[in-house]
């Protein structure tokens, strides 16, 4: 077994993520769903796991994120909570959930929180949202922010492009940064923006900056645990990295199982009782 080995079984909380960017390590973070994949993920070391409202893609079988619930995320952050020992889990507030009214926002946070188990929220969203996300912070629910690329606003760009090339949605996307900063948000997730700006937003914060498709120059990286593993063939972005062929992998074990099956080699005398 090749690969990054964790020794390390101390709890990640926002205060340990806050001194991981300071003393300049990487923070890792990438999605789970479920109980199984969430105590692999977290057995090797992973220090933050997010359960991301793409469960409406990959688990569902969504076209975008914004069909799933609140009910939906709290199963999904409750499982993954349960399989969890060391990572930090964070839980995605999905689509409407927080937009229509402050307090609704409020009280659907804590909701999450209390039945999930969860260490955070994470909210998408600068300016127009922040004065949900800092009642949120006030009510004692930690938040994790989320700028450029934003799925639950897809309908709105009509594109899943780069955000903020251009020197107007650049400069609003610094100024919501420090909002969010300046409201309390403990940490900041960038989607799909040219590298340059995330490296900027990363250097102007205190706050750990994580990217996906946001070059090298933040405090951490995530990506969706489907993606990197290999398990869905047609999706391709340029910021991806497979670490596996997992497709592969799964389809030939499915399709050995099946022969076993009808050529009435399993099971064999070793296999039942």
């Amino acid at each position: 077994m090749s690969g990054y080995i964790c020794n390390d079984t101390k709890k990640v909380t926002t205060h340990r993520l806050l001194e991981m960017k300071e003393n300049g390590e990487k923070i890792s973070m990438l999605t789970s769903y479920d109980f199984t994949t969430a105590s692999i993920v977290d057995g090797a070391g992973m220090d933050v796991i997010l359960v991301g409202d793409s469960a409406s893609n990959v688990m569902a079988g969504n076209a975008t994120t914004l069909p799933i619930t609140v009910d939906e995320m709290i199963v999904y952050g409750r499982s993954v909570v349960r399989g969890t020992r060391r990572a930090l889990v964070v839980i995605d507030m999905p689509f409407g959930s927080y937009q229509a009214a402050p307090y609704d926002g409020v009280a659907t946070a804590v909701r999450m929180m209390k039945e999930t188990g969860a260490d955070a929220l994470k909210l998408e969203g600068g300016e127009e949202f922040i004065d949900v996300i800092r009642k949120i912070i006030n009510a004692g629910v930690p938040v994790m922010g989320h700028l450029g690329l934003m799925p639950q606003s897809i309908n709105k760009y009509g594109t899943y492009g780069v955000r903020a090339k251009e020197d107007a949605e650049a400069q609003k996307l610094l100024h919501d940064a420090h909002l969010l900063e300046e409201a309390g948000c403990f940490a900041l997730v960038l989607e799909k923006i040219p590298a340059t700006l995330a490296a900027r937003v990363t250097a102007e914060l205190h706050i750990p900056v994580i990217g996906i498709g946001a070059g090298s120059d933040v405090d951490g990286q995530v990506l969706v645990v489907t993606d990197m593993l290999g398990m869905n063939n047609g999706f391709h972005p340029k910021f991806l990295r497979r670490y596996a062929d997992l497709h592969t992998v799964m389809t030939d074990a499915v399709g050995q199982y099946i022969r076993d099956v009808k050529d009435g080699d399993f099971p064999n005398e070793n296999e039942h009782y």
